[in-house]
């Protein structure tokens, strides 16, 4: 690449991660990564409801990530406190981050400011900017009318979703928008759609920016489907939920790796299946990619093969 290119990670969870982790060495690149704070589960689910702060536990996630090196450090802030009586009080049950993460923005009195100062200390080799700092709550509309409350509950009711939405305005940080404006390419993904990317999407300013940005738009397809969630879904299923909600896809990457039976079969068990095309006839390019590996039995996907496809989209720039 002759000259920087700025690249945008829209997402959350351990697959927004993922990519992180595999860009943050290519050459050249100013990552930001806009990350959801919609979580109300576990431990940010916690956190937020005793301190009324918003979602941090995706942030710590990506932190970890971009983090220049694996350092003591990084790994304290992915230490999760052991829950030895089984009612998670006190500490028990926190990582560590989270708690840090808490405690600079009650010093603070700024949830991206603590954001900010913890990026600093890792090293991060990039930026990561929450969609909001309001503390928000996700709702989802089934396809049967009925409203669930909560992104941790929208997965348990095994019901196909129409959309997601909030029942309040929600603004974006500046700084995400401004992120979506001066992109080059913007990459949604990986993780699950409706609960992890689309609780970005759906901010007005963001679906605005993403709307008007010249920047590709390209989405990494989960490897698989998510009870509860895109159950039966194709490629095409996810590429429609997202521009359902506004977002705009020019480009997808689809992991085209062939599954071990015996983890085809594992995952069958907990009602997950591969995500399949319905037809070779797409309004967007579609990138057919190795991109997951198999250890333990689990289908994850790798960095280093993340790496290698980003590169290659990052030629064509």
């Amino acid at each position: 690449m002759s000259s920087r290119k700025n690249v945008v990670i829209i997402g959350g969870g351990h697959g927004q991660s993922a990519i992180c982790r595999g860009i943050k060495n290519i050459e050249d690149l100013n990552i930001t990564a806009i990350v959801t704070v919609a979580d109300d589960g576990g431990s940010t689910g916690r956190l937020r409801r005793q301190f009324h702060i918003p979602a941090m536990g995706d942030i710590r996630n990506v932190m970890i990530a971009l983090a220049e090196s694996e350092s003591l450090l990084g790994n304290l802030m992915d230490y999760r406190f052991e829950d030895i009586n089984g009612d998670e009080q006190d500490v028990a049950g926190h990582n560590l981050g989270n708690l840090i993460l808490t405690a600079l923005t009650r010093q603070r009195g700024s949830f991206l400011e603590a954001v900010q100062i913890i990026g600093k200390i890792l090293n991060v080799k990039g930026n990561i900017i929450p969609a909001t700092t309001q503390v928000i709550t996700l709702f989802a509309e089934m396809e049967d009318d009925v409203i669930v409350k909560g992104e941790a509950n929208i997965p348990t009711h095994h019901n196909r979703i129409r959309r997601v939405f909030y029942d309040e305005p929600v603004h974006a940080v500046p700084e995400a928008v401004s992120a979506l404006q001066n992109a080059d390419l913007i990459i949604y993904g990986i993780g699950s759609v409706y609960t992890s990317i689309l609780p970005n999407i759906i901010i007005p300013e963001m679906r605005e920016a993403l709307q008007t940005s010249k920047a590709r738009k390209v989405y990494f397809c989960n490897a698989m489907t998510q009870p509860g969630e895109t159950d039966g879904f194709s490629m095409e299923d996810h590429v429609r939920a997202l521009n359902d909600h506004g977002a705009i896809v020019d480009e997808v990457v689809m992991a085209y790796d062939s599954l071990p039976e015996s983890v085809r079969a594992r995952y069958a068990k907990q009602g997950s299946m591969p995500v399949t095309e319905r037809t070779d006839t797409h309004p967007y390019i579609v990138h057919r990619e190795s991109l997951l590996s198999f250890s333990d039995g689990l289908i994850r996907h790798d960095s280093l093969k993340i790496e290698r496809a980003v590169r290659r989209l990052l030629e064509e720039l």
